[in-house]
């Protein structure tokens, strides 16, 4: 009778075990998590891109704040000589070496401010770009916080399951004699979770194969009953 009573709870484990086992794969296959992964690949790759051009924009405002101030010295350069040359009282040596002075900064102010412009407008093109993916950063974080807070959700529930079936197994798991119950794991391992089949109408519940009266007999007779065609342990 004893045998009988754990055979009956190895078969009430394994049903509750069933149920931990759907309760994990639910856990684990929950939609939102492909599209939590897109969403997380997406946002790296918007920020990626949004440090790459963040720091394409501060090395163009560096180099603008350089060309801008060189410019800057370039024209008090050309102010003070241009001075030096109106004011006059030089020789026609000194005033034509001015001269040529006076075109060259001349020549590199303009320069220089040609390339002022053009950093200006690489500088504000830049800050487009920075505002554009940030924004695109910001879109995507809040996706994927979102389908975080769905799959926390959805965790919790099945968390809330898992533990009202992991507590029922406890109760179980003393009742089945160890051996029995190690048995049991090594068959679940190489059963695809399923150890343990009734015998209703001499059909094994676990293979679903029918043992012939002579075959039924012979199952009962091994301790525990074992079921001929796949191994299974019998609950009869």
């Amino acid at each position: 009778m004893e045998e009988l009573h754990s055979l009956a709870d190895l078969l009430d484990l394994q049903e509750v075990d069933l149920q931990i086992d759907r309760l994990l794969h639910e856990r684990q296959s929950l939609p939102e998590l492909e599209e939590y992964r897109l969403a997380h690949e997406r946002a790296e790759t918007a920020n990626a891109e949004l440090t790459h051009a963040e720091r394409d924009l501060r090395e163009t405002s560096l180099e603008l704040d350089k060309t801008d101030g060189e410019l800057e010295i370039t024209v008090g350069r050309l102010d003070a000589e241009q001075n030096r040359l109106y004011a006059g009282g030089m020789s026609a040596r000194d005033a034509d070496y001015l001269r040529r002075e006076v075109e060259m900064l001349d020549r590199k102010r303009s320069e220089a401010e040609d390339a002022v412009l053009e950093l200006m407008e690489a500088k504000e093109q830049h800050e487009a770009r920075v505002a554009e993916l940030r924004s695109s950063a910001d879109d995507c974080a809040r996706a994927k916080a979102a389908l975080e807070a769905v799959i926390k959700e959805a965790w919790k529930v099945i968390d809330g399951k898992l533990a009202i079936k992991e507590a029922r197994k406890s109760e179980i798991v003393p009742l089945v004699p160890e051996d029995l119950l190690e048995l049991y794991e090594q068959l679940r391992e190489s059963k695809e979770g399923v150890a343990v089949g009734e015998l209703v109408e001499s059909m094994c519940g676990g293979c679903h194969l029918k043992l012939t009266a002579a075959e039924v007999i012979d199952a009962k007779q091994t301790d525990p009953p074992r079921c001929i065609h796949c191994r299974r342990i019998l609950v009869t």
